[in-house]
């Protein structure tokens, strides 16, 4: 096992679709034809805007008959949610603007009305978008594209911590949003009145722009173009 650099490793043949890391290794270099994306926030949502959209996808049919989903993806632009919650069933599911023959979540065909000039300049830079994997570990979140993308999740803080933690996740890297290991031992204290609403099973992840103590943007609805992924019974 070769290391490059603190926190990321790799294995010289590492299984599909990435290699394993230890608890203190949070990133990992992919192939090109792999990569990670993924967030988390505690932020008031009560005032959230759900904006009308016309994405359909078979998997949303009432009349599938596929399994349970694992996860509920929902895509946002400032406060404004745009198009459908996307349902996923298979393992992994490609969340991109643009994937020439590729199938999945396609941000680039969500239409609104009238867009900032902010959104769209981060909408042109989604690209090949994240690989969203579920692992029997847990949930990790390929970066495809080729700019960062940021992400906070219950189990990326520190166990009791209160404070907000975004990672920074680098084009070409991955890192596990969501620990099912850590969700079962986590006890997370109540939030303050002010932090908003609490889903411990939910994963937010920004495109290009990061949000929190550490940026100008103090809240995820201040980031032009972002993900809420709504975990359906962990494990």
């Amino acid at each position: 096992m070769s290391r490059m650099g603190v926190g990321i490793e790799t294995k010289k043949s590492p299984p599909p679709p990435y290699s394993r890391l230890s608890p203190r290794d949070e990133y990992k270099p992919l192939d090109l034809s792999d990569s990670t994306l993924s967030y988390t926030e505690t932020e008031a949502t009560n005032s959230l805007i759900t904006a009308p959209g016309e994405f359909s996808d078979a998997s949303m049919s009432p009349d599938a008959t596929k399994p349970s989903h694992w996860c509920s993806v929902a895509y946002w632009e400032h406060r404004t949610r745009v198009g459908r919650l996307y349902a996923v069933y298979d393992q992994a599911v490609s969340i991109f603007y643009d994937l020439p023959q590729g199938s999945g979540f396609c941000l680039g065909q969500l239409n609104l009305e009238q867009r900032s000039e902010s959104v769209r300049r981060t909408r042109s830079k989604i690209g090949f978008g994240i690989l969203l994997s579920k692992e029997p570990d847990g949930v990790w979140a390929y970066n495809r594209g080729e700019h960062p993308i940021f992400v906070n999740s219950p189990t990326l803080d520190a166990p009791g911590g209160r404070a907000l933690v975004v990672r920074k996740v680098p084009p070409g890297y991955s890192i596990k949003v969501f620990d099912f290991e850590r969700s079962g031992l986590q006890h997370a204290p109540e939030p303050d009145a002010a932090d908003g609403p609490y889903d411990p099973n939910s994963v937010r992840i920004s495109f290009a722009k990061g949000w929190g103590p550490c940026y100008s943007r103090q809240f995820i609805t201040s980031c032009p173009c972002w993900l809420e992924i709504l975990l359906n019974n962990p494990r």
